[in-house]
């Protein structure tokens, strides 16, 4: 099966006729200030996959695409607020004590 890419750049270029995806392709690094081989390599990023892209190109691809904040991504990112990891901390140094 295959892995789920990290991002739907793919998605959203697919979309495009074809002299515009071909145009994307060489647009897209250019206004991110990034070598085609980079853009290529975030393409293809997978959801497991460490690497990622910076936050502030992520929100230039969601703007070129006319996507809302976090519509780029694939899967949601999870993560407590900030209130509850302290509580957590603080009991996990209670019991460790």
């Amino acid at each position: 099966m295959k892995e789920q890419k990290k991002y739907k750049i793919d998605e959203a270029i697919r979309q495009l006729n074809l002299p515009n995806y071909k145009a994307a392709l060489r647009i897209i690094p250019r206004e991110l200030g990034i070598a085609s081989n980079t853009f290529h390599n975030y393409r293809n990023l997978k959801v497991t996959d460490k690497a990622d892209i910076p936050y502030e190109m992520v929100r230039k691809l969601e703007i070129m695409f006319k996507m809302r904040i976090g519509e780029l991504a694939n899967s949601p990112v999870r993560c407590e607020d900030l209130n509850v990891l302290i509580r957590d901390y603080y009991n996990s140094e209670s019991i460790s004590a």
